[in-house]
């Protein structure tokens, strides 16, 4: 049950609109958020990749965030890698794989324990600041990659 009178508030005016019963209204209103999120992401990174690669990480967080879920979805999820397993996933992102890897670590995408690299477990927590700067993809598609529910369709 939704706690957030706010988005209750939009799926009843789109049940008045429609006529649809709450659940589907609900499902509706969550496939546009998704399917707008999709596209949003796809704006921010279709640019930048060429074969996979990009030539430079963009300086706005906003993209670079968008750049780093990509590159996230060459992860598995759960799976321990050592440096040198991240460095090879990483040029074929970029040459400058120590700072992708750094990145990947402070936007707590993976963590890093004794030398050791993972996905982290579930999505991190974010601040009203940072979600300012978070595409809004990664609460979309973020928590289902982490579960190992779905790899990032390209």
């Amino acid at each position: 049950m939704t706690r957030n009178s706010d988005f209750k508030q939009v799926v009843r005016a789109r049940m008045a609109a429609t006529g649809e019963g709450y659940t589907a209204a609900r499902a509706a209103l969550e496939q546009e958020a998704y399917d707008a999120a999709r596209a949003e992401q796809e704006r921010l990174v279709g640019r930048l990749f060429t074969d996979g690669r990009i030539e430079r990480v963009p300086a706005k967080r906003k993209v670079r965030a968008a750049v780093l879920l990509e590159v996230l979805s060459r992860f598995e999820p759960g799976r321990d890698y050592s440096e040198p397993e991240v460095n090879e996933v990483l040029l074929g992102v970029h040459a400058d794989f120590a700072y992708l890897r750094r990145e990947l670590v402070n936007y707590r995408y993976l963590e890093r324990e004794h030398g050791r690299y993972r996905t982290v477990a579930q999505a991190p927590a974010r601040s009203a600041i940072e979600r300012q700067e978070i595409p809004a993809w990664e609460a979309h598609w973020l928590p289902g990659f982490l579960a190992g529910d779905y790899r990032r369709e390209r």
